[in-house]
């Protein structure tokens, strides 16, 4: 299904909740049509079954039905920390077109399915945001107050959003921050457009300080493709306005169009490198395509940690 119709169904159910469950029984019926079928399956009490393990606790009837080996997963098996932390900087804002997905509603509607995931799977959850600094942490929990609590921040967010306009934000440092806050290995997920005033190499030490305490980390870069990347406009003069500090620049798209795609193709694929020397993996999230684009890489990265 493509993002823009799934906005526009999804934003017709107002409650955040509705909208996880909407997202992600869409997502399981999909994978019964893609390469990742099996799943599904596993989002609760399943894993594939591993070569030489005993076969003493596969599910055969399962088995019947999906023709593939999966076992029941023990208790210990089942428990992780998730933290979700998310960019609330205005750039996230873009694009502001009425009736599209900007990067914060996205990440918005992700991080709620994600949740909805985690409590599928029993895994205890967190939620940071951030923008020049922390405003909001909660430790990672699994009982279900604490999960409308989180539900609720993400719905605050995405009812108010004209409140978050003038708010730049500052990675590096909050990254190392939350290195110091979280106590014991967790996985963490990132969701960020990454426009800052600050170095790869700063971003960078603040990755590794997440890593050097045994966190694992996804990182979700969100952008518009059209718009941020191919950076297709009409060849007329515009006048871009950065949402965070205001500063106008008037320019022909036309005239600078080249040197724009080659220093944001540079950025990225450097970003990239480095994320993968830490073994840091790095998603590209383009908010006018499906939400499968960050579901598939959190899966996979879960069934590597069991």
């Amino acid at each position: 299904m493509h993002n823009l119709k799934q906005i526009r169904e999804v934003k017709q159910l107002k409650r955040l909740d509705l909208i996880a469950s909407s997202i992600v029984e869409g997502f399981i019926t999909g994978l019964h049509k893609s390469p990742y079928h099996g799943f599904s399956v596993e989002f609760s009490e399943h894993r594939p079954y591993n070569s030489g393990e005993s076969i003493r606790f596969i599910d055969w009837k399962l088995f019947a039905r999906t023709e593939k080996l999966f076992v029941k997963k023990f208790e210990q098996e089942t428990n992780l920390r998730s933290f979700i932390v998310l960019d609330t900087s205005s750039s996230m804002l873009f694009p502001l077109e009425s009736g599209h997905a900007n990067k914060l509603e996205f990440a918005i509607f992700i991080s709620a399915a994600l949740l909805y995931i985690f409590q599928r799977q029993r895994d205890a959850s967190g939620l940071i945001t951030f923008s020049e600094e922390i405003d909001f942490f909660t430790s990672a929990k699994l009982n279900s107050a604490h999960q409308n609590l989180i539900i609720s921040t993400l719905q605050q967010l995405l009812d108010n959003q004209q409140q978050l306009k003038n708010r730049k934000t500052r990675v590096s440092l909050i990254l190392h921050e939350i290195a110091e806050r979280l106590p014991r290995r967790s996985l963490v997920l990132i969701f960020s457009d990454f426009l800052v005033d600050e170095s790869i190499e700063q971003i960078v030490q603040a990755l590794e300080h997440l890593r050097y305490n045994r966190h694992e980390v996804i990182i979700f870069y969100l952008f518009d493709e059209m718009l941020e990347f191919n950076f297709e406009f009409e060849n007329r003069p515009y006048k871009f306005v950065d949402i965070e500090t205001g500063k106008i620049l008037k320019v022909n798209p036309n005239f600078i169009r080249k040197e724009y795609k080659q220093r944001f193709s540079a950025f990225l694929e450097e970003l990239k490198t480095r994320c993968g020397q830490m073994r840091i993996d790095f998603v590209k999230c383009d908010v006018n395509k499906d939400f499968s684009q960050v579901l598939i890489p959190y899966l996979l990265k879960r069934q590597k940690l069991f």
